[in-house]
């Protein structure tokens, strides 16, 4: 896997435009992995936000049996 760092902007649209030497070497239909990192200007409330709600997304009826077994004295 080949790696480019570059600096950009999200367009109004949403869009984040490639350096135009950069999108000449990937070949078209590439699949890619992308990282974007930005300095953070506010408290970070949405970010915490949006990152719980991914976390709790993958809490299923089945945990909950750890829930009970972290208050039970039997167990420890």
């Amino acid at each position: 896997m080949r790696a480019v760092e570059f600096e950009g902007i999200i367009a109004p649209e949403g869009h984040i435009a490639l350096p135009a030497e950069i999108a000449n070497e990937i070949p078209p239909g590439e699949p890619l992995r992308v990282v974007l990192m930005w300095r953070q200007s506010d408290t970070g409330t949405g970010w915490r936000a949006l990152g719980r709600q991914q976390f709790e997304a993958a809490y299923s009826p089945e945990d909950d049996v750890y829930d009970s077994l972290i208050n039970d004295a039997a167990i420890r």
